[in-house]
């Protein structure tokens, strides 16, 4: 288990010696988590993953972290140094370092324990890990397209257990309640989010369910998502009740068209903005370009949102591992909205669903 943590780590240590970079510096966080398979709380007592660039990689922990630090997946391998409540942990970290130089910072690091160690390191110069960690993350190893595919599986059973009971009636609420219970059931660890959008509350993309009651003719949005092995499940579909209201079919085969031709356009070496391209593409000509509201996609992992990121003006290429949603949407104010998500992975063919819910049209009760 350590060995792939380790292997992280050398990784991202060869890509600071690459980018002129003293260290990384990771606070608790997702990358935290990928570089060592150790999750300690973000608080005030700081812990730091110092990934030096011409040094072995230092633990800081608090000590009275220190028994859990051990415990890790690293802990074995990498040299653990613990301060003392009442002592500066913003020194200890600077005796890591060289006085000057430039250090990379996790995103999620606290603005508090940045502060602290600017102050420290008065000659150094700090900037964002993400443009070094970030592209670790994204390609995927089979472990963790395991634990994708596993998350996306149990998303796709909670919908399917879902949809075959009935939304007429109950309250956004109530459904929202029920597909999170659903999740767990099915073999998440823990839920993420649960959007129930109904009716005219389905033009929101994020809306957060609320006392409506879903009635006969609603289309309603579903997307939802949790954790397994930390990593993330997240799906949308879109159904309705009965009778669809007027124009609703039209505007759901273009956003299924969409979908569908935004998966075919994914390959290796395409840029990330063609694929949003593609779909953006189905819906102008359809006449709805306006009510696009949104990137296609988002990478996924560790994190629900985490690159690559499928929108217009990034032209990184799409790498063999790389995963992420595609969900065009469309949104009329006051009627309905209608989205659509899948989670792929890029393969040396092409793409491969991790979602198989179906995509057609569903009528529910």
């Amino acid at each position: 288990m350590g060995g792939r943590f380790l292997e992280r780590i050398g990784r991202a240590a060869e890509r600071a010696r690459e980018e002129g970079l003293g260290a990384i510096l990771v606070a608790p966080s997702p990358d935290f988590r990928y570089l060592t398979g150790y999750e300690p709380p973000p608080l005030e007592r700081l812990t730091l993953l110092v990934v030096r660039a011409d040094a072995e990689p230092v633990l800081l922990v608090p000590a009275l972290e220190a028994p859990l630090a051990r415990a890790s997946p690293v802990g074995d391998a990498v040299e653990i140094i613990t301060w003392l409540d009442g002592e500066d942990p913003y020194e200890a970290a600077a005796r890591l370092l060289p006085r000057e130089g430039t250090f990379a910072v996790g995103d999620r690091t606290w603005a508090a324990h940045l502060l602290g160690l600017q102050g420290r390191i008065p000659g150094a110069r700090f900037v964002r890990a993400s443009p070094v960690l970030a592209p670790l993350r994204a390609v995927k190893d089979p472990d963790e397209l395991e634990l994708l595919g596993r998350a996306a599986r149990g998303a796709d059973e909670a919908f399917r257990r879902l949809s075959a009971g009935r939304l007429e009636g109950r309250c956004e609420e109530e459904v929202a309640a029920e597909l999170g219970e659903l999740l767990l059931a099915v073999g998440h660890e823990t839920v993420a989010f649960t959007i129930v959008a109904s009716g005219p509350n389905g033009a929101s993309p994020h809306h957060e369910p609320g006392g409506r009651t879903i009635r006969a003719g609603d289309a309603v949005v579903l997307d939802f998502g949790g954790r397994i092995g930390g990593y993330c499940s997240d799906l949308t579909r879109t159904v309705v009740v009965g009778t669809p209201p007027a124009g609703f079919l039209e505007v759901y085969e273009v956003v299924r068209e969409a979908q569908e031709v935004a998966f075919r356009a994914v390959r290796p070496g395409v840029p990330a903005e063609e694929v949003d391209a593609a779909a953006r593409r189905v819906i102008e000509a359809a006449g709805y370009g306006e009510r696009f509201i949104h990137r296609t996609g988002h990478g996924i992992g560790l994190e629900e949102h985490e690159e690559p990121y499928i929108v217009a003006g990034n032209r990184e290429p799409l790498r063999v591992g790389h995963c992420f949603s595609i969900e065009p949407g469309i949104y009329l104010p006051g009627e309905f909205g209608v989205r659509i998500e899948d989670i792929v992975t890029v393969t040396p063919e092409g793409a491969q669903r991790l979602n198989h819910a179906p995509r057609e049209l569903l009528t529910v009760a």
